[in-house]
């Protein structure tokens, strides 16, 4: 949503809006001159507007929307808007369970750093430029985060549409993994004529997304049969150097500078994307080199020689597994993840999956589940994770005892995982482990 505000406000058009709370990000849109407000009063909301957007998470209730909608003003879904402004432009659409905001900025970032140009809606912010918005003078190119919840990704326009991954999520929308995955498909089968389907290889039926669209390529981390897949990778003072085979072409000498191995995948998806549309080689291998990642994402909040805190939003049992992963190729030390469960619905359908990959940690501490557009469910907190771990060294902690707990600890290696609130700890956590 605040992509959408950036992009009105770039286009001189007075923006205002509601948050619950203030953020960095939100901070950021106020320094821009987008007016925010963040009580849910009618008093507080402008009367003058032309149009409301809002997303799914404001609930139906929400005395704003509600009273705009009574009074008969113009109210969309934000799916609705994304895909009106972007309806005449090149589009390359980044969708998937996950994977989907590194890449779609990974791609936007080759576009603007090799001078190829375009406008940029990210669901993060990219720490190159410090912005999930940016406008291009140079051509009619959107690259956008195609997200799948609410079907909202259906809304849009692909000439490039890009699926990473059809694992189960947002069962409460979709109900089954099948019904997921027909939505997927029918994502992949609205790529114009002439355009391009970019699929991660493996995918669950996939007889189905090439049915879907029949100009296609198949990208992987490592597998040959794959058309774009990486291969001769080595890890050199903490950072990747790889080579790219594209259809049957080595590319060589590729280095990329943000953790993790699924992000040399991000990166060979997003390289497949600058091939296909012709950027030189070297631009891309300049970009790639130069690419500093996603905030929230695999970054490093604290990294020197006696500690390395890392932050990310990993919020789906499947990016657990690849950030642990990552952990693990570029440090030995003994690994703490501290995670807040995202949704009493997630904790519930992903239980299983989340025990599973937490128990690839030393060490886990669970924080109370972060609810947002949700109300509790019965018999649905963190303890139905833990319960089902494996791990011997696990606990559920408050965020008070979190703490106490690294003051007392002083924990070398940790990482800090969730798509709530947790990131707020990271300030406070930091300034602990650099006073020791």
């Amino acid at each position: 949503m605040s992509a959408l505000a950036r992009y009105f406000n770039s286009k001189g058009v007075e923006v205002s809006g509601y948050d619950r709370k203030e953020t960095p990000l939100t901070k950021q849109l106020g320094n821009e001159g987008i007016k925010i407000h963040y009580e849910e009063n009618i008093d507080l909301i402008p009367k003058n507007v032309d149009v409301v957007v809002y997303t799914p998470a404001i609930p139906a209730t929400h005395k704003e929307l509600v009273y705009y909608r009574e009074n008969k003003f113009l109210v969309f879904k934000r799916s609705d808007v994304l895909g009106w402004i972007t309806a005449q432009s090149f589009n390359i659409c980044v969708g998937g369970s996950h994977g989907k905001t590194t890449i779609t900025t990974f791609i936007a970032h080759i576009l603007r750093d090799s001078k190829y140009g375009s406008n940029a809606f990210l669901g993060g912010v990219s720490a190159n430029y410090n912005s999930n918005f940016w406008a291009s003078n140079n051509k009619d190119v959107s690259v956008i985060e195609a997200d799948e919840y609410d079907r909202s990704f259906l809304k849009l326009s692909p000439d490039i549409a890009v699926v990473t991954a059809m694992d189960a999520d947002h069962l409460d929308i979709y109900g089954t993994k099948e019904e997921l995955e027909n939505a997927y498909i029918e994502f992949a089968s609205k790529v114009k004529p002439g355009g391009l389907l970019l699929r991660k290889y493996g995918l669950n039926r996939s007889y189905e997304l090439y049915a879907a669209h029949p100009h296609h390529l198949k990208y992987s981390f490592e597998d040959a049969r794959a058309d774009i897949y990486s291969l001769n990778r080595t890890v050199v003072n903490g950072s990747y150097r790889f080579d790219v085979s594209y259809k049957n072409q080595i590319i060589k000498d590729f280095e990329l500078h943000i953790g993790g191995l699924h992000n040399i995948e991000n990166a060979v998806a997003a390289i497949a994307v600058a091939k296909w549309l012709n950027i030189d080689e070297e631009k891309i291998k300049r970009a790639v080199a130069n690419f500093k990642g996603v905030k929230r994402r695999f970054e490093y909040y604290l990294k020197d020689d006696k500690h390395i805190l890392i932050d990310d939003y990993a919020h789906h049992p499947e990016e657990l597994n690849a950030l642990i992963s990552g952990i693990r190729s570029l440090f030995s030390d003994k690994l703490t993840v501290v995670f807040q469960p995202h949704l009493y619905s997630r904790t519930k359908d992903f239980a299983d999956e989340f025990a599973k990959a937490l128990d690839k940690a030393d060490e886990v501490i669970l924080l109370p589940i972060y609810p947002a557009r949700e109300l509790p469910m019965e018999g649905v907190t963190s303890e139905l994770i833990l319960n089902k771990m494996k791990l011997d060294n696990k606990r559920i902690l408050s965020k008070e005892e979190l703490l106490k707990t690294i003051q007392a600890e002083n924990p070398r290696l940790a990482a800090f995982l969730g798509a709530g609130d947790i990131d707020e700890l990271l300030i406070p956590v930091k300034e602990i482990l650099e006073a020791q």
